[in-house]
């Protein structure tokens, strides 16, 4: 699912799947043809990561979702040495959530060196006596079964109505039980309030191409055209007071806290907040947006909370039915390890690298910001590994 935008829809048909590759085409960022020319600009050839080092690091996903068990997602996880987080969400594009916990269960049992996971929980009931300790009881029985954290996704904010026909916001203190719960437990709750802040511009001021050809296509789902739904700026005070309001809770801002827009802004919420770490789970683009505008400014950042970030991409195998609408690879059938194979191999030359490549949702060449290896250690494994603690080590590969 791609983190920030609702409902996205494909066809089962050959017909649609072709419509669906022209679509997203902006999405993906080939990892073939990089430009060299500016290669090692940062940093010193010993500081840095190559190209040539992607499979040899040990990496995180920290943001995924294995819909299915075909093993296609573990197979080019092995390959391309990264630990998985697939994260279950109560998101009605995907598979029921049994369904999903059957799958994550599945794959865990198979390779749980290489495949971890995150529950969740259904809103169903929220308000009455019996949801706080009917979801606590849900929550522990996953933890059982292994999972590392719980997400809560943005139709809290969005979608879910209490018995007043208003809103749910997250901070409302019908969560207050289910939190205490959690923070007691040290379990982490991964966030995803509000749509990333194009969703509530105007098309032609929106920053990258592939919100402004989504919004085009999909106006039931930008914001903009919806006063009556809350305002970016409410969704995000909404999550703010929450986080304040429940300081012991380790507390995961998915897709960059809805903040991608601004890293000055991603680092007022990390000051603000200090147990609070993010993800990057297809926000990428809109950092390479500020980063061709201020490199320097957007590589500071990374230096700076370098403890406070985990890679993610939000990268999605969803069950390929007639029905099915997932938002993000595969495009066509069959596809899935190539593609995924592209988002990694592009993420690891822009963050690791100094590379130049182009990028196609915001048609221009983009440097690599060439971090330094124990800053991409540290994003790309070792703070996953913090946050979710609840995994047990395993032994370097």
């Amino acid at each position: 699912m791609r983190g920030g935008l609702i409902g996205r829809r494909r066809a089962a048909s050959r017909d649609g799947n072709r419509a669906v590759a022209r679509r997203f085409a902006v999405v993906l960022r080939p990892a073939a043809g990089l430009c060299l020319s500016a290669w090692m600009a940062a940093a010193p050839a010993a500081a840095t990561y190559t190209t040539a080092d992607f499979e040899r690091v040990r990496k995180f996903d920290s943001h995924v979702h294995a819909n299915t068990d075909d093993h296609d997602f573990l197979d080019i996880a092995r390959r391309d040495n990264f630990e998985l987080l697939s994260i279950n969400v109560d998101y009605p594009d995907f598979p029921p959530l049994p369904e999903q916990a059957r799958v994550a269960h599945a794959l865990q049992s198979e390779d749980p060196a290489h495949f971890h996971y995150a529950t969740t929980f259904s809103m169903r009931g929220f308000g009455t006596d019996a949801w706080t300790r009917d979801t606590d009881q849900a929550i522990d029985a996953e933890l059982q079964r292994g999972a590392v954290a719980v997400k809560v996704w943005k139709n809290v904010g969005m979608v879910e109505k209490d018995a007043g026909g208003r809103l749910i916001m997250i901070d409302d203190p019908g969560f207050d039980g289910v939190m205490a719960h959690l923070e007691a437990a040290g379990v982490p709750l991964i966030a995803h309030q509000g749509e990333p802040r194009n969703c509530w511009l105007p098309l032609e001021e929106m920053t990258t191409e592939n919100d402004r050809s989504y919004f085009r296509e999909h106006p039931e789902y930008h914001m903009y055209l919806h006063p009556e739904q809350p305002s970016y700026e409410a969704l995000m005070a909404a999550r703010d007071r929450f986080v304040s309001h429940h300081p012991r809770l380790s507390f995961v801002g998915a897709h960059m806290a809805s903040l991608e827009w601004s890293v000055d802004a991603l680092a007022q919420f990390l000051d603000t907040h200090p147990h609070a770490t993010v993800d990057l789970a297809a926000r990428m683009t809109q950092v390479q947006f500020q980063s061709r505008k201020d490199r320097r400014k957007v590589r500071r950042f990374f230096l700076r909370y370098q403890d406070r970030i985990l890679y993610g991409t939000d990268l999605t195998e969803n069950p390929l039915t007639a029905a099915d609408r997932a938002q993000n690879p595969p495009i066509l059938p069959g596809q899935f390890k190539q593609e995924a194979d592209a988002f990694w191999r592009s993420d690891w030359a822009y963050l690791a690298t100094g590379a130049t490549q182009h990028i196609d949702a915001i048609k221009s060449d983009v440097e690599g910001l060439a971090l330094p290896r124990g800053v991409i250690d540290k994003i790309y494994f070792a703070n996953a590994r913090r946050v979710f603690g609840r995994i047990a080590l395993r032994a370097p590969s």
